[in-house]
């Protein structure tokens, strides 16, 4: 097994492309635009990911990775697209099937599929429906009977879900442990083998509905504990205590972990995955709906505190620190405070300085509003009447604390408390 076909080039596909490069193996990258691509190819990245840089352009020049737009024969195809979630959170797997679809043709017997991407549960199975319907002259698990004793022909199907930290991608992706569930006993096998090849972490054997649920569980449970500081912070605010100080206290328990409250929750695992559940059965996943109710629903509670502060002032400039939906990382997904930003906009609630130093102009959603500017963090300060930290990216830490008290402000994140 030396040669890998990735199918997608996002915050998780590149850094796995180009790290199995520089371990050897031989990486066809996949990704449907064009530029990605390109800019591949040129040893060069279109996110960032601390050390991403070096390792693509290291890999690149090594001759194991190479871009394109197309796949091509393989040993193991790594399926790593997008699954967003349509209107009414329905989950959205259409990237995953067109995947599926386009890796079938270049499966050979003994080829084994991985997905990657975070799925609701039953969409391993619908990966290994759609290379049957496709390739009939292939034996797949659990779709079409073994016609001889070896199992000639046979393809294996198996999930093993990411589970990294943006920021620290490069080194969770060896570290971290490792759950694979395939269709059948053989594909977990198969697929436990290939990752024990480079990682160091520890490998969980499961099946494949069970290792999808895992991984929505996980971030099913860290949106629960933050729904939680996200409602104590506004019972706090309106009983007159300082939620900080008061988190800090109660996690002296031993047996207490509370989280962090912020403007609402982002990125593209915890505030997508529990919706994947709750589609799943919906009668049933009452705390994990309500959850994302609660962080679904901060944004808009930052906004009204926002707007009564910004009501003191005739014409209020506002400087918004951060649109990331995290601390030092450029990743905008799903990010709260592009929310916040884009209904004070809307509403015209000011002229909005915006400061986000991970990135170079203002994210899509922000396009196209007159009161909104991307500004440093000088221009900000000096300029604004009310200062709103939406995310606390550490060089945000290193301002001057007795300008701040000159200002109105309003911390999300407890960075200045």
């Amino acid at each position: 097994m030396e040669k890998v076909c990735i199918m997608g080039l996002g915050y998780i596909g590149l850094p796995t492309a180009s790290f199995l490069a520089t371990k050897g193996f031989k990486v066809h990258a996949v990704d449907v635009r064009t530029d990605i691509v390109d800019t591949i190819n040129k040893g060069k990245i279109h996110i960032y990911e601390p050390d991403l840089d070096i390792l693509v352009k290291s890999a690149v020049n090594s001759g194991n990775l190479r871009a394109s737009l197309e796949p091509e024969d393989a040993d193991i195809f790594i399926i790593a697209v997008p699954t967003p979630f349509k209107d009414n959170h329905v989950p959205d797997v259409t990237y995953v099937e067109a995947a599926s679809a386009a890796i079938s043709p270049y499966l050979q017997p003994g080829s084994l599929v991985i997905l990657e991407s975070t799925s609701p549960v039953g969409t391993t199975e619908k990966v290994a429906s759609i290379i049957q319907n496709l390739r009939p002259d292939l034996i797949v698990p659990r779709y079409q009977e073994m016609t001889n004793g070896n199992g000639y022909n046979k393809v294996f199907v198996a999930h093993c879900p990411e589970r990294v930290l943006p920021g620290q991608i490069l080194r969770e992706l060896v570290e971290n442990d490792r759950i694979i569930g395939g269709i059948d006993k053989e594909s977990t096998i198969k697929a436990t083998k290939f990752y024990q090849q480079f990682i160091h972490g520890k490998v969980y054997q499961t099946n494949s509905r069970t290792a999808e649920m895992a991984k929505l569980t996980e971030n099913s449970f860290r949106d629960v504990n933050i729904a939680f500081a996200n409602e104590l912070s506004i019972i706090c605010e309106k009983l007159s205590i300082n939620v900080w100080e008061l988190i800090e206290l109660a996690n002296r328990h031993p047996r207490v972990n509370i989280l962090q409250p912020g403007p609402g929750v982002g990125g593209h695992c915890i505030a997508v995955d529990p919706w994947f559940i709750v589609h799943s059965v919906p009668e049933d996943a009452r705390l994990i709906r309500t959850a994302r109710e609660v962080n679904d629903g901060k944004p808009s509670y930052v906004v009204e505190k926002i707007k009564e502060k910004a009501s003191r002032f005739k014409a209020p400039v506002i400087g918004c620190l951060g649109l990331t939906f995290k601390a030092d990382i450029d990743d905008v997904r799903e990010s709260p405070s592009i929310k916040i930003v884009r209904r004070l906009a809307e509403e015209k609630i000011g002229s909005l300085y915006v400061v986000e130093p991970h990135v170079t102009s203002l994210p899509q959603d922000l396009n196209g509003f007159e009161n909104i500017c991307l500004v440093d963090i000088k221009q900000t300060l000096k300029c604004s009447d009310l200062i709103v930290l939406l995310v606390d990216h550490k060089v945000f830490a290193d301002i001057d604390q007795s300008i701040l008290k000159e200002k109105v402000v309003i911390d999300t994140r407890g960075m200045w408390q």
